[in-house]
């Protein structure tokens, strides 16, 4: 008769400690979560994307153009008030528009310089 655990193949349920990943995990890991990912919007057509920040702070991202997609379409579920109609406004607010959709234009071009 054995006596106590000894007989047991596994560790069973333990506490295990958290700490950080390395980047041979991390990778591994990215892959997998990328090849899930992948699994999940073959079996059930779902629209997935991924976007993972490394430790080294790269991003990396799955289905570029299911991201392109999901971005564009937030973007015409807004309402945008350059898009309402400027027909009938004064023109002090005429005035007023054209400064605003200036310094937008002025905002843009900086962002697109850096």
């Amino acid at each position: 008769m054995v006596v106590g655990n000894s007989s047991k193949k596994t560790q069973g349920r333990r506490k295990i400690e958290i700490k950080k990943i390395q980047k041979y995990t991390f990778s591994k890991r990215r892959t997998g979560l990328f090849n899930k990912a992948s699994e999940l919007a073959l079996l059930y057509s779902a629209q997935i994307a991924i976007l993972v920040q490394s430790p080294a702070e790269k991003i990396f991202s799955a289905y570029e153009e299911a991201v392109m997609r999901l971005e564009r379409e937030k973007w015409k579920e807004k309402e945008f008030w350059w898009n309402e109609p400027h027909e009938g406004l004064e023109l002090h607010e005429l005035e007023e528009y054209l400064e605003a959709l200036q310094t937008l234009k002025d905002n843009i071009s900086k962002r697109m310089r850096n």
